[in-house]
């Protein structure tokens, strides 16, 4: 049996004791995790484990909720459950995880293996029989624990990159089995080697005051200067202050043999002797995964590029990482004294960079009300703006902070079949999609089931028709439209014609493709019965791979394409096996 180094008991113990500290969720004894051996979880490659992605780090719009473990940039390296346990799910998506297998453990834990190549015989049989029931190649569905049981070290899978994967690489999680809370691998004893401590980039202080955190909230770069571990700001002594202020670094972590910056495991500041705010990237729930957008300066992402990790936070921006927060993080210095801040940054091995300055108040008088200069949305309550060709709902929860609303609407232009609608910027996050109904012309009502919402890139938001309306649900502010979406999707045959020889092939290959919408649905039939087709919706690809199922002789092809708003595109081929 196969056995990795692990973490020292006294690590796991203290990372099981971690508490959730989000407004979205609220601690109860099943968030505590038990205790297990330190030597209780395997290794899920046979290889060197080298990370091109940290648990917790940020993401487009989510935070990691695992470790992406590199595979020299190939696939096919045997993938091995970590522990005895048995299969509890299995699920095949478009994008997303791909291929991934959930596997059960006893100690009320559950370890998840994603963008997988294929799977072992077992595990084949068990999706292919669903597939073929229930005639669809996305699927998802929980196995009871006699069906598929394994034991440590088993082969599983292969790695490989299928679903939203940028590249060949397993992704790993391990999650609470009856919570679905993810937790970090490597506190339960997933080792990596890693003595190189992380990297201080660049540092921010913001001027919040009592505004909402937004593009115009002000701040000021200081560049960091330091190795090994200890940084400065870079010609600057003392910094001087005023009002209400938070911090914000950049960092990132690096690993033994790998070049990847990764995201980092902790972060926490001083000011003086005393703890201020502090994050600890143990666990977390999924519902909050998008207040990744809030944890770091969203504005300066989209904007610039630059990830700033913030510490402080909004009004609504508290995630179970928080483990201290001191006035949010915020800093109102009331004299004009000579104070130290200590920023430590740390990696899951304990690797340490520290930068330490100085700063100083010169203005304690208090800080003036904010003044909104539009209209002024609370973020703990719905919001609803009613216009009169369009319709917007913000349900509670969706804002970080409030927001000093914008709209604004601008006419018809030879693209759109609607107003352009400028609904606030894109520069302020959203925790979840909004609703928006957008008011059709009279003149489109023979094409109204057509009509689509689009953003100002042409992507398709929704298309809803409700009355005179038509509805969609974006997850981020901007200029939105309507189009008319009226073409069906595109079908290129790669290696099959009308009465094609295919005996010496495996498969029927394809590529498809919709200019508007996207796909909504395949369907491929061999003489008139559903056959299993596969796709790779990052290069376009469907195929069906020959099996028992396609004897002999001639047979008929068809295949059937439909994308969101119903257009739909039949092809048919005779040929011979």
């Amino acid at each position: 049996m196969r056995l990795n180094n692990i973490l020292p008991m006294r690590l796991v113990k203290a990372a099981l004791l971690f508490f959730c500290l989000s407004p979205f969720c609220s601690f109860s004894q099943q968030d505590k995790l038990p205790e297990i051996p330190v030597n209780y979880f395997l290794n899920p490659l046979d290889i060197k484990l080298f990370l091109s992605g940290t648990f917790g780090e940020v993401r487009s719009n989510h935070f990691h909720s695992g470790i992406d473990i590199k595979t020299n940039q190939r696939e096919g390296y045997p993938v091995y459950a970590v522990a005895d346990g048995y299969i509890s799910r299995l699920r095949v998506q478009i994008g997303g995880f791909g291929n991934a297998v959930y596997i059960n453990h006893p100690n009320g834990l559950t370890s998840v293996y994603a963008h997988l190549q294929r799977f072992n015989d077992k595990i084949s049989i068990s999706i292919k029989n669903y597939q073929y029931l229930k005639e669809t190649f996305e699927a998802d569905f929980p196995l009871t624990p006699i069906e598929i049981p394994v034991k440590k070290g088993d082969i599983i899978a292969w790695s490989g990159n299928t679903g939203g994967s940028a590249g060949p690489h397993l992704h790993f999680e391990i999650r609470n089995t009856k919570t679905e809370q993810t937790i970090n691998p490597l506190v339960l004893g997933i080792k990596i080697q890693d003595d190189v401590k992380p990297q201080i980039n660049g540092f921010y202080i913001y001027k919040v005051n009592n505004a909402p955190f937004n593009e115009f909230t002000p701040k000021q770069y200081f560049q960091t200067v330091g190795a090994n571990e200890k940084y400065n700001l870079n010609k600057v002594n003392v910094v001087n202050v005023s009002g209400k202020i938070g911090l914000g670094i950049m960092t990132n972590d690096l690993m033994n043999g790998s070049g990847n910056r990764n995201g980092v495991y902790s972060t926490t500041i001083w000011l003086d002797q005393e703890k201020i705010y502090e994050t600890q990237a143990d666990q977390f729930y999924f519902d909050q995964t998008r207040t990744v957008n809030t944890y770091i300066d969203y504005p300066s992402k989209i904007s610039s590029g630059r990830v700033i990790e913030k510490g402080f936070i909004s009004k609504g921006g508290k995630t179970s990482f928080h483990k201290t927060l001191v006035n949010n993080g915020i800093i109102y210095l009331q004299d004009n004294q000579i104070h130290d801040i200590k920023y430590l940054i740390k990696d899951v091995n304990g690797n340490e960079s520290v930068l330490n300055f100085k700063i100083k108040s010169t203005d304690t008088s208090i800080p003036t009300a904010y003044k909104a200069k539009g209209a002024l949305l609370n973020h703990e309550q719905e919001n609803i703006i009613t216009k009169e060709d369009i319709n917007i709902k913000f349900p509670k929860g969706i804002f970080y902070d409030d927001v000093d609303f914008t709209y604004s609407k601008s006419p018809k232009t030879a693209s759109s079949l609607s107003p352009i609608h400028s609904i606030h910027n894109k520069l302020t996050p959203l925790h979840q999609a909004f609703e928006i109904m957008i008011k059709a012309d009279t003149s489109l009502n023979k094409v109204k089931d057509k009509l689509v919402v689009v953003n100002e890139n042409g992507a398709y938001q929704g298309g809803e028709v409700i009355n005179e309306y038509i509805r969609a649900y974006p997850k981020s502010f901007g200029k939105f439209y309507l189009k008319i979406d009226s073409i069906a999707p595109n079908i290129i045959p790669m290696n099959i014609t009308n009465n094609a020889n295919l005996s010496l092939q495996k498969a029927i290959s394809l590529k498809i493709s919709d200019n508007l919408s996207g796909i909504k649905e395949f369907k491929g039939y061999i003489n008139g019965k559903w056959v299993l087709m596969e796709y790779d919706y990052k290069k376009g690809l469907l195929w069906h791979n020959f099996d028992e199922r396609t004897g002999f002789g001639k047979h008929t092809f068809t295949l059937v394409v439909s994308d969101m708003k119903k257009n739909t595109k039949t092809l048919q081929l005779n040929f011979f096996r």
